[in-house]
């Protein structure tokens, strides 16, 4: 169920999409077949895409997402997350930033969820489903190197809320005309969990960890109370004002967040690829691409690369079985959605796929799985 699309809100022509070709490549059609792992992915879409004008008042640069959704199921989707997640005790710890909010939340995101409640109703319910965005994002990313220096970013974001699919927009953020940085969210959200910035570098975050969710959403409240930022914030942050790829890495190494998370960052020039594993107060661990060294890529699911993943979880093993296969000749954009839409690595929970690369910023791409994937 999704609204119709309007086409005051297309995306400008410096921000085309290319789809994925038919076929992988036969390196990797064997690699698959060997590993066993040929999934069916049904019917993938694009996302429709919002233009938000950075350069209009926080309240109102929204206010075209009623253009593409529909307001009803907008709020009936928002009440299903917000039920299935927020423990009860949450809304009732919410209520002082309801009533102050910009005592406790910082502009532009105050003005931005301000403006979102004028159109759908209620500043508590938008304020949660921020907040619930921030949970259970269990996610694969891969930055990888080819043989001639290009650096490809890939993610899968996994979420075990169905109605998300149906939620996915494309966002390109515009300042004076131009585009700023794009990235693929949920409707109602203004964080980021997968972007770019043209030119410059790409990011996707991961969950860290499995912490229980009684305790992570006692570390929302405390934390929102602290005024820290949650970790899709500081990576529309990073992307609207780092100047380069070291800049980015900087600022998503060392800005206080709510929870440990990691960023995947990747740049334009050979060797600007990296995985940092973040503390709430800094980074606990910084893994670059060592090209060099035959380390030509990295896999970060949602597990500190340096431990053994739970035997439950295959998804690195099988990403980096078919990136082996694939071989650093013959990584591209194509080839890297394929190994994406390998089972486990695509699965059941999987919302969309995005691949991008900052030196190409046309080729920004995200696809939503209607129904996740599932080994054929």
């Amino acid at each position: 169920m999704r609204g119709t699309h309007a086409s005051t809100v297309t995306s400008p022509a410096s921000v085309s999409l290319l789809l994925p070709r038919p076929g992988p490549s036969k390196m990797l059609r064997s690699a698959v077949l060997l590993l066993g792992v040929v999934v069916l992915c049904r019917a993938e879409f694009t996302p429709p895409t919002l233009n938000i004008n950075l350069d209009e008042a926080p309240e109102k640069r929204w206010l075209p997402l009623v253009k593409v959704f529909d307001v009803d199921f907008l709020r009936k989707a928002a009440a299903e997350v917000i039920d299935s997640t927020i423990p009860k005790w949450v809304h009732e710890a919410v209520k002082p930033v309801v009533a102050a909010l910009d005592k406790y939340i910082p502009q532009p995101y105050a003005g931005e969820i301000r403006g979102m409640a004028s159109q759908l109703g209620s500043l508590s319910d938008v304020i949660l489903i921020n907040f619930a965005y921030e949970v259970s994002a269990f996610c694969t990313s891969i930055v990888a190197q080819d043989k001639n220096g290009h650096v490809y970013h890939g993610r899968n974001l996994d979420y075990p809320h169905p109605v998300l699919r149906n939620l996915t927009v494309n966002l390109v953020f515009l300042k004076n005309g131009e585009v700023a940085y794009q990235g693929t969210s949920f409707a109602g959200y203004v964080g980021l969990w997968t972007g770019q910035s043209p030119n410059k570098f790409t990011i996707s975050g991961d969950q860290r960890g499995t912490e229980h969710w009684w305790n992570w959403w006692k570390n929302v409240v405390s934390a929102l109370l602290l005024r820290r930022s949650p970790v899709s914030w500081l990576v529309r942050e990073t992307l609207e004002v780092a100047e380069d790829f070291q800049d980015a890495v900087m600022r998503l190494s060392k800005i206080p967040i709510i929870t440990g998370v990691y960023y995947i960052v990747g740049g334009v020039r050979a060797g600007e690829g990296v995985v940092i594993t973040r503390d709430r107060a800094g980074p606990a661990d910084i893994w670059p691409l060592n090209p060099v060294n035959g380390e030509w890529y990295r896999v970060e699911t949602n597990y500190d690369h340096w431990l053994p993943p739970p035997t439950r979880d295959h998804r690195k093993e099988a990403a980096c079985k078919a990136l082996n296969a694939t071989g650093q000749d013959h990584i591209n954009m194509e080839t890297l959605y394929q190994v994406l839409s390998l089972y486990p690595v695509c699965n059941s929970i999987t919302v969309y796929t995005t691949t991008m690369s900052a030196a190409t910023p046309k080729k920004y791409n995200t696809l939503v799985r209607p129904q996740g994937c599932r080994v054929n």
